[in-house]
């Protein structure tokens, strides 16, 4: 870390999640200054539909910069520098020329293109894009729409994920990061353009797509009446950004194949950055947040999702889903394992290593001994052995060993599941400082942008802006025990998978509309 000084520039970075739009303020320290948040309404129409209102997007945005901007004297507002894009991947609405929202937007989260997946999801096409056959990526979300709803696509001037749009607000001109777009599953990923064989299977056609430029280069500026609005007067340039997964490891100084990012939040994913593109089946390869780089990520839908879904659904009704210490506590004086009881964490599907839609969760080996406290445990047991395998895998795919761990998230706050994690990896876990991770990678490069130390490489102002506080070192007994248990349960995702294909099919006969409002 650099020491601040009150002549340095000061950068704005957001983060459009699929909660809230979260705004900083930085310094060249990685200092947040001043922070501003606004939520996001989530809506789910139908069993497994995850949308928004693009237009909260925007007015997310825009009301939490004026929140942190306020927040500064002007003296600081005077050093803004520039501002920088992080946001939820894989998400995408239609919209006209002029930034009309043509319908809701589609979440990286819904879950509603699962024969489309089927249909489409090829070997080669995971080569290409290198995006495995999964839920996530909108390729085959757009083929949903060029399906159901073919005149969205019939009448929209532009589909943008929620980068672009952010962009066209900020600037007026359609444009976005290639480590923004590139989530969209459209992109030749070893050219970092858009494919004409991916397009079609989307529907769209390339002129309906946002232009790209690298992360670090400027998108456009920002309107002065917008500017006007937040207080500050000099001319300030929006930098082109990256996905909230890719963020967070540059907030974490994850900048090198040896060093592993791992996100602990509603999704938990981990990922490490390589110059060179490989293609893998435990692992997605997406466009990497310093130029002309990759980054190699797990990804598992069911985080702290299902922490929460089953406090929520099983736990004390007047927490309604919160951390509960109590349950915390039961769980934690359980042994690992609870004496043979394994989660399969797939709530979502499953994507690394298996990258099934059909995949459901399933807790296999209940005893009359169990009781909450065994099965909370278990649920977060199942979430970390199967991260630990994955990078298990990944290391053997890259064949660079790693040597550390920077962690994230929320899930960070439980002592219990950061241990678990922790022994079934059996690697220490540092964790890293500030809270807002994501955005502020997105600060990290807006930063690099200035060339304040003494260049405008995103490592560079990565290895200045990251700051970490303790670390959790691994019980080596713990950890034998979880290789142990995670070979069992290695093996139940064969051993369901022709059940859980039934159970789709019959789903499909008799859906349970009310399902999505349970518990």
């Amino acid at each position: 870390m650099t020491t601040a000084s009150t002549s340095d520039p000061l950068v704005i970075a957001i983060d459009s999640s699929t909660t809230a739009t979260k705004a900083i303020v930085v310094n060249t320290e990685g200092k947040v200054l001043a922070l501003g948040k606004r939520d996001i309404t989530f809506l789910s129409p139908s069993q497994g539909f995850g949308e928004h209102d693009p237009r909260q997007w925007w007015t997310s945005t825009n009301e939490a910069i004026g929140e942190a901007v306020a927040k500064l004297t002007v003296a600081e507002k005077e050093r803004i520098a520039a501002l920088g894009i992080t946001h939820q991947r894989e998400s995408f609405a239609p919209f006209t020329t002029d930034g009309t929202p043509l319908r809701n937007g589609i979440l990286w989260l819904d879950i509603r293109a699962a024969d489309q997946i089927l249909r489409y999801g090829t070997p080669e096409i995971h080569e290409l894009s290198g995006k495995p056959a999964d839920v996530t990526p909108a390729i085959y979300k757009m083929a949903w729409v060029k399906e159901h709803e073919p005149e969205m696509w019939a009448s929209a001037d532009k589909i943008a994920d929620v980068a672009a749009y952010l962009a066209f607000c900020l600037t007026g001109e359609w444009i976005d990061s290639a480590a923004c777009a590139d989530s969209l599953g459209l992109f030749d990923i070893a050219r970092l353009d858009y494919d004409d064989s991916l397009l079609e299977i989307a529907g769209v056609r390339r002129e309906q797509m946002v232009d790209v430029k690298n992360p670090g280069e400027t998108l456009g500026y920002v309107k002065q009446e917008i500017l006007r609005e937040w207080g500050i007067t000099q001319d300030v340039p929006v930098i082109a950004g990256l996905g909230d997964g890719q963020a967070a490891g540059i907030g974490a100084a994850a900048v090198s194949p040896d060093t592993a990012y791992l996100n602990m939040g509603t999704a938990v994913n981990a990922g490490v950055s390589t110059p060179d593109y490989q293609c893998g089946q435990v692992f997605r390869t997406l466009a990497g947040g310093m130029p002309h780089t990759y980054v190699l990520e797990i990804l598992q839908s069911s985080g702290a999702y299902l922490a929460s879904w089953y406090r929520r659904a099983l736990g004390d009704p007047e927490l309604a889903g919160a951390p509960d210490p109590e349950l915390e506590a039961v769980a934690a004086a359980r042994v690992p394992g609870s004496g043979g009881l394994i989660t399969l964490p797939y709530w979502n599907a499953v994507q690394s290593p298996y990258w099934d839609p059909l995949a459901r969760g399933a807790v296999v080996g209940w005893r009359g001994t169990h009781g909450r406290g065994s099965m909370y445990r278990s649920v977060l047991e199942g979430i970390c052995l199967e991260m630990a395998r994955s990078l298990r895998e990944l290391a053997k795919a890259t064949g660079v060993p790693l040597t550390q761990v920077r962690a994230m998230g929320g899930g960070l706050r439980s002592p219990l599941w950061r241990q678990i994690m922790t022994d079934a990896i059996g690697l220490p876990i540092t964790a890293c400082q500030e809270e807002e991770i994501s955005a502020l990678g997105a600060a990290v490069v807006a930063m690099s942008s200035t060339g304040v130390f003494g260049d405008t490489e995103v490592a560079t102002a990565a290895e200045h802006m990251a700051a970490f506080t303790d670390v959790t070192e691994p019980d080596p007994q713990a950890h034998a025990i979880y290789n142990e248990l995670g070979e069992i349960q290695g093996r139940l995702y064969d051993d369901l998978r022709e059940t859980n294909s039934l159970l789709h099919r019959f789903a499909e006969r008799y859906p349970d509309a009310e399902l999505a409002d349970e518990g």
